[in-house]
């Protein structure tokens, strides 16, 4: 839908300011988007280091195709964890190990491709799995280890994202610095007539214009989407920090699923028949 945003973004404007007998050509100013973007590019490698921004970029690019974890992938992670405790209860610690140190080769892993191709998600819970497995560890320092993962995360990911918003807030600055080296220009041509003085001033209008659209149209939006992107996913593992703090209690398997099931969002949640369907087909 994102990319249906801009576009329709796009048209309604033009449509309008084309209603009004506006001008396309006077919009296109080459050297604004230069000024507007190049010092928008270069604030953001001021705020940050190459990777942050690299990271931005998987970002932007994720926010306009990403549409949520669907319900069918809260389904295979239930699926998963679910077989992985049962296991783990009808035949010990070791004949899990095979699968948590190669997820890729596991048939149990398999069964979620998303959990298998989301290398966080999946590290976060392999990881805890082999913690738990190699040292007598408490539910409650399972709990905080876990939140602390989740926290380094988060953190890392919504500093990427607040370089986004940062850019957002400075477009306007920006599209008025433009504006301005626009008029210093105009000054210049004050005895060239006032048609040329005019569309002088116009092509540095543009500038504020395009320093305002793009940051309450376009890049605004987007880092707010990354924003909610990233708190969506957040319901993935503590989904998956849920289970795992129920098994380390010692819950029977279905009770590790059904504190995972609590914690998924209510429009993707399962129900409880549904789950527990799903584990009787395992």
């Amino acid at each position: 839908m994102g990319f249906f945003g801009i576009i329709f973004g796009v048209a309604t404007v033009m449509a309008g300011y084309l209603m009004h007998h506006g001008k396309i050509g006077i919009l296109i100013q080459p050297t604004e988007v230069i000024i507007i973007f190049g010092a928008a590019i270069g604030s953001a490698f001021i705020m940050a280091p190459l990777s942050k921004v690299l990271a931005l970029i998987k970002m932007v690019i994720k926010a306009l195709t990403y549409s949520g974890i669907k319900k069918e992938q809260y389904n295979e992670l239930l699926s998963v964890m679910f077989q992985l405790f049962q296991t783990f209860r009808k035949d010990g610690p070791q004949s899990i190990e095979a699968h948590i140190e190669k997820p890729e080769s596991s048939e149990i892993f398999k069964k979620s491709p998303y959990l298998l191709h989301h290398h966080h998600a999946l590290s976060f819970m392999c990881d805890t799995m082999k913690i738990t497995l190699s040292a007598d560890i408490s539910p409650f320092d399972v709990d905080d280890l876990l939140d602390q993962d989740i926290k380094s995360m988060h953190e890392e990911e919504h500093e990427s994202q607040h370089i986004m918003q940062v850019i957002s807030e400075a477009l306007p600055g920006l599209g008025i610095v433009a504006a301005v080296l626009g008029i210093v220009i105009t000054m210049g041509k004050l005895d060239q007539g006032t048609e040329t003085i005019g569309m002088s001033v116009a092509a540095a209008l543009v500038g504020t214009f395009m320093g305002v659209w793009a940051c309450y149209g376009f890049i605004g939006p987007i880092a707010s989407k990354i924003a909610s992107d990233l708190n969506d996913e957040s319901y993935f593992f503590k989904a998956i920090k849920a289970a795992l703090v129920s098994n380390q209690k010692g819950a029977p398997p279905l009770v590790c699923v059904d504190a995972a099931r609590r914690v998924i969002p209510p429009h993707v949640r399962p129900s409880f028949n549904e789950m527990d369907e799903l584990t009787k087909k395992k």
